[in-house]
């Protein structure tokens, strides 16, 4: 049944098949940016505004040490599908117990460097004056339950690329689910504070690799190891390593703009300024959800079938997958141009009893979000194009243009646009910079991707 499963990729209308992989894919990352979001909420509203910032300042390096593991997982994982395409098992099983071997110990380095530089970095990405207390709280808790995320993250690709999205979804919701059931517990019951709210962050991780680790030693998974699977191969660490920096290289560019972003904006409008960047960021994780689920169901289709020299099918996964991605995102931009003001509240505390710091604080992110929020998210009917791009090249295990379409965005358009636009327009010179960079960006992904279809998936009749 499971070998099945796989082989329904190749085979299956691509539409149907789409929708079969991008709705779990959608229903986990809903519920894992639910969690971001409703965590953000809670934490707002039962502790402050300025841990929303604080939790922002960690997420950067917490999240850089997970994308290692997702790095592997998506690397591997591009390997995996391919060899499922062509039948060649004993390959996808190898690269799957070398990549659990590489998780673990890259990790577990990055986690003791981590701890070690703690009182460096937290300043270095915006943890300054009442920030850096309640960052180096959550910080410190949140990074021992990071190589757990890492296995989930890896895991979670992995189980995808099997063709099993259903048990992707459900690794997914786990740790979201008790991430928020520990955050009644640790910070509403027990009054915790943000030890509570890192705490339940931990929790959550740990949840999630135990599931992970169960559905892989179940009947469920085609990938039976041995002993022997977890010794490292270095043309598979190659491989994946060249596939797998794709993803690494976008997360470390996404904690250099953190850094960048969060002192920047420091210093336009110090803790406040950075907590409206905070609840954005929510909201770029949360609101693209359904975007991001087509692009991970779009890539096990993609690799699978590409691996089987299916290339009709390949054509008509990619231009059915940006048509789905870029309705939806139509309808995000609706919503998210309609109400930010009603969004940013939510994330705000109305208790009584708050200081005056608090107050101002909260006054502040009301004032200044609605435009921002607007300019951040302007061209988000368009990046479509740009994430599905991108994608199908990793997807095919093409690792350059894969490299250089995923760091088109960040790295080489929106760090040069926010180091020098708030220059001269200040706080409207950075929101800008979110625009700009997605419709240069996407120019640059159209025209590589149609030099690759006109002449790469050519039709097995021609």
């Amino acid at each position: 049944m499971a070998k099945v499963s796989s082989e329904q990729l190749g085979s299956e209308p691509i539409g149907k098949l789409l929708v079969k992989q991008a709705l779990p894919a959608s229903i986990g990352i809903l519920v894992m940016s639910l969690n971001i979001l409703v965590d953000s909420i809670f934490v707002g509203n039962w502790i402050g505004s300025i841990a929303i910032a604080a939790i922002n300042v960690v997420l950067p390096v917490s999240f850089f040490i997970g994308a290692l593991g997702m790095a592997i997982g998506i690397g591997g994982a591009s390997i995996i599908s391919r060899a499922l395409g062509a039948d060649n098992h004993a390959k996808a099983i190898k690269t799957f117990g070398n990549q659990i071997t590489l998780t673990l110990l890259i990790t577990t380095v990055m986690v003791a460097l981590g701890l070690y530089y703690i009182d460096v970095l937290i300043p270095a990405f915006g943890g300054k004056g009442t920030i850096f207390e309640p960052a180096k709280i959550y910080y410190t808790i949140v990074l021992y339950g990071v190589p757990f995320l890492a296995l989930c993250m890896m895991g979670n690709t992995v189980i995808r690329a099997e063709g099993k999205p259903k048990f992707a979804m459900i690794a997914m919701i786990i740790p979201s689910v008790g991430n928020l059931l520990m955050d009644y517990i640790f910070i509403y019951i027990f009054d915790w504070g943000m030890e509570g709210a890192a705490w339940a962050t931990t929790v959550g991780y740990v949840l999630c690799a135990a599931y992970v680790f169960y559905f892989f030693l179940s009947k469920k998974s085609e990938l039976k190891l041995s002993p022997a699977c977890f010794r490292l191969d270095l043309p598979i660490i190659k491989e994946i390593g060249s596939l797998g920096f794709v993803t690494l290289s976008r997360q470390a560019t996404t904690s250099v703009v953190y850094l960048l972003m969060n002192n920047i904006l420091f210093g336009l409008g110090g803790e406040a300024m950075v907590a409206v960047y905070a609840i954005i960021g929510r909201m770029l994780m949360f609101a693209l959800f359904p975007v991001f689920g087509v692009t991970q169901g779009f890539l096990p289709i993609a690799g699978f079938n590409y691996g089987a020299k299916k290339y009709q099918r390949v054509r008509e996964s990619i231009n059915t997958a940006i048509k789905y991605a870029s309705l939806l995102a139509a309808v995000v931009f609706i919503g998210l141009m309609s109400f930010p003001q009603e969004i940013a509240s939510l994330f705000l505390s109305d208790r009584a009893g708050q200081s005056a710091h608090d107050l101002a604080a909260n006054a502040y992110v009301l004032e200044h979000i609605p435009l921002a929020m607007r300019l951040v998210f302007a061209a988000t009917p368009i990046i479509a194009l740009q994430l599905i791009g991108a994608a199908y090249f990793q997807a095919i295990g093409k690792a350059v243009p894969a490299l250089l379409l995923t760091l088109s965005r960040q790295g080489f358009f929106f760090i040069p646009l926010i180091l020098i636009l708030p220059n001269y327009m200040g706080e409207l010179g950075v929101w800008l910079s979110f625009p700009v960079a997605d419709v240069l960006a996407t120019i640059v992904t159209g025209f590589y991707l149609r030099n690759e279809i006109k002449n790469t998936l050519v039709p097995e009749e021609a």
